[in-house]
């Protein structure tokens, strides 16, 4: 799962010498906060029997405005629930409008994420090979117009995950069309010309139970089934893309009231909601809104004002030049949140064709200088990366691509790039960086400064759109001459199943280095067809095969996030599953 803010994809990829990832080397408050260290991903485990209503946050209020704001992020470009694939926009609609089959709840006594049932009754019953998947739907929940959601509007909207070229940075492209009955033939609803999903084999009705053809044994439907792709959209014309996309029609505790992309989201109650309906969420505030784009600096200056505006505001980020302040003085209102993502550089496969440009690259980025500006905290939100998956993930190796951590180095650069021809020129990089946002601005020039000392020319293109919007458009006339472009991916679930073939696999959608090798995409199918027990270690070993053989991607930071609470914003916390706010358990506190 992409994050959306572009910034954390190139300028926010530092790292700091640090000790181990995970480990020491934590940055202090030196004015009496709390001592923080980067912390690994907690286990997230499974719950089939959390029954609804969710149990009541003690002490929550009902009533409210809660402000959401998110700096240098420009949100989801649309919210139609099968294009969702990034943490912004999945966090904010899956905790609030959008439901699907399976959720993630936060266990009130441990405090540790669980995926549990939402739709569905439980987290589904496979097969004795899990080529086929059950789940029966729930007959209480309903649409903000208040009709109750069926099983068939449940089968289409998995019908509808199987357009890519509808939905081409949808998650379908990766899961649907890689397992789901018809993978590599069923062009979907739209494209194929099939309005009513007649054609497709892969989803069967019996009464309230729909039942999941796949095309190969897929034992991490339950995982999957948490994306709100895999969730009901309203039969035939009624969910027409791009319109619905605009327009959806909520079946979460909260519908949409008005919807600027880049700018604001703004949410209100949905009086349909049945809270007896969903084993999770919560509807205590009357109203969220979230303000993408905003500015780093001036959103921690309201965050530190405790004023009206700030008392009922939650910020995605705070940043470096005020973190120490924030950390002294707001206390348990700064949440720190692990998550499984990991940062890369992605030089194009095949236009740097020389692993050792490809090794130049790694040691000529300014990680330190560059993660500064972006407005990261050393050793707290950044470490170093050595790997694709990220630390937390069963079946990680610990492994030196080049021997040793990467660090800003020119002279080694400058080194590896002789090596390749270029001892007495330059090496010309063209690339894109998000100008909207003043700190990716900044990192910028330090990413450019840092690489040009290491023997770079860079050719960097400011651009007001979304960078994803470039990079994973194969017929964008600017991506077609850029030759380093960016990613920064979290787990979709737990599994390197989640990292390394959404990354790397021949044309997959985030494949932005657009690495392409036979080898390791026969690889990859060998890996999902092994006994489960031996699939994370696998998994595991050809992160390192490939790092260590082919480098085709620089993994430069493994991430962890903070969040700024109000002092009336209730419950604060994060959601581990994601990397975001726990948006489903918060109130407005009188």
């Amino acid at each position: 799962m992409r994050r959306s803010k572009p910034l954390a994809v190139v300028a926010g990829a530092a790292l700091f010498a640090l000790a181990a990832c995970g480990g020491g080397g934590g940055t202090s408050s030196g004015g009496g906060g709390q001592s923080r260290e980067f912390g690994a991903a907690d286990e997230i485990t499974k719950n089939a029997d959390q029954a609804a209503p969710a149990a009541e946050i003690q002490g929550a209020t009902k009533g409210g405005t809660i402000t959401v704001e998110l700096p240098g992020d420009p949100g989801p470009t649309d919210l139609d629930p099968t294009n969702g694939w990034s943490v912004t926009g999945n966090s904010i609609q899956q905790a609030l409008t959008s439901r699907s089959l399976t959720q993630y709840a936060k266990n009130p006594d441990t405090g540790a994420m669980e995926l549990v049932p939402d739709l569905a009754t439980d987290l589904g019953t496979p097969n004795d090979d899990f080529t086929e998947w059950t789940f029966t739907i729930r007959d209480d929940a309903t649409w903000e117009n208040g009709e109750t959601i069926t099983p068939e509007e449940v089968a289409w909207g998995l019908c509808r995950s199987m357009d890519s070229t509808q939905f081409p940075s949808g998650p379908g492209t990766e899961y649907s069309q890689q397992y789901f009955f018809g993978a590599g033939d069923y062009k979907g609803p739209y494209t194929g010309k099939d309005p009513n999903c007649d054609k497709w084999g892969g989803v069967t009705v019996d009464g309230q139970d729909i039942t999941i053809k796949m095309a190969k044994p897929f034992p991490d439907m339950d995982w999957w089934g948490a994306f709100m792709a895999m969730g009901p959209s309203p039969l035939g014309k009624a969910s027409q893309p791009p319109d619905y996309g605009q327009n959806i029609l909520s079946n979460g505790p909260y519908k949409v009231e008005s919807f600027r992309s880049g700018e604001e989201l703004v949410l209100v109650k949905n009086d349909q909601w049945n809270p007896e309906s969903d084993p999770a969420r919560h509807q205590y505030a009357d109203k969220f809104i979230f303000k993408f784009n905003a500015d780093q600096n001036k959103v921690d200056q309201v965050m530190l004002s405790d004023n009206t505006a700030s008392q009922t505001t939650v910020s995605t980020q705070a940043g470096s030049n005020n973190y120490e302040r924030i950390n002294s003085e707001l206390g348990d209102r700064l949440v720190q949140q692990s998550s499984q993502c990991t940062s890369f550089l992605a030089p194009d496969y095949q236009d740097i064709s020389d692993i050792n440009v490809r090794r130049a690259l790694a040691w000529a980025y300014p990680y330190e200088d560059v993660w500064l500006a972006s407005g990261e905290v050393p050793g707290v939100t950044r470490v170093p990366a050595n790997s694709v998956m990220p630390p937390g993930m069963a079946g990680k190796h610990d492994y030196f691509a080049d021997g040793e951590q990467f660090t800003y180095n020119p002279d080694r650069a400058k080194e590896l790039l002789a090596k390749a021809g270029y001892a007495n020129k330059p090496y010309p990089i063209k690339m894109i960086y998000y100008e909207v946002d003043p700190l990716a601005v900044a990192a910028q020039k330090q990413l450019v400064k840092g690489m040009e000392e290491a023997g770079f020319e860079i050719n960097d293109i400011a651009v007001q759109d979304d960078p994803y919007n470039v990079w994973t458009n194969p017929d964008d006339k600017l991506n077609k001459t850029l030759n380093l472009r960016g990613v920064n991916w979290c787990s979709d679930w737990p599994s390197g199943l989640t990292m390394l073939p959404p990354l790397l696999r021949t044309g997959a959608t985030y494949n932005t280095e657009q690495f392409s090798e036979k080898s390791i995409d026969d690889e990859m199918d060998k890996i999902t067809g092994m006994p489960l027990e031996d699939q994370a270690d696998a998994w595991g070993a050809l992160d390192e095969k490939i790092g260590t053989e082919f480098f085709p991607i620089i993994p430069t930071a493994f991430r962890n996030d903070l969040f700024v609470f109000g002092s009336k914003v209730g419950n604060p916390g994060g959601d581990g599953a994601i990397g975001a706010p726990y948006y489903k358990g918060l109130y407005v506190s009188k």
